[in-house]
């Protein structure tokens, strides 16, 4: 089930967040947060994978590459709230030690990310 709900997930953040023209997505300007801790904690993972696929500087990409692991942990369903919330802390030192990409995209989805990990947090 909790695939199903991921791909779910993945899927209505494709379309919200690219506009497929001439071939090429583009951002588009309005991300939906999750406003459900719960589904906040799978949008993030979501939004740190999605930055895998673009060209970001391999120093930056080192702090997104560990805070998406961490999110990915967060996302299993096998853990208890407070060790959910733990590796949400984790995932939000890790990205404000990252710096901007470079890239328009990726850095959006950090921004999501970072906004997913609020709305998680301010629920402690």
């Amino acid at each position: 089930m909790a695939g199903d709900v991921r791909k779910h997930l993945e899927w209505g953040l494709a379309q919200q967040f690219f506009r497929v023209g001439a071939n090429i997505p583009t951002m588009t300007d309005e991300i939906d947060i999750p406003t459900e801790p719960r589904a906040a904690v799978d949008a993030l993972a979501v939004h740190l994978t999605a930055t895998a696929d673009r060209p970001v500087p391999p120093v930056t990409n080192r702090w997104i590459g560990e805070a998406e692991a961490v999110a990915r942990d967060a996302a299993s369903d096998d853990l208890d709230t407070q060790t959910r919330q733990k590796r949400v802390r984790q995932v939000a030192t890790l990205l404000e030690s990252a710096d901007e990409t470079g890239d328009v995209v990726a850095d959006r989805h950090i921004e999501a990310a970072i906004e997913c990990c609020q709305v998680i947090l301010a629920n402690e």
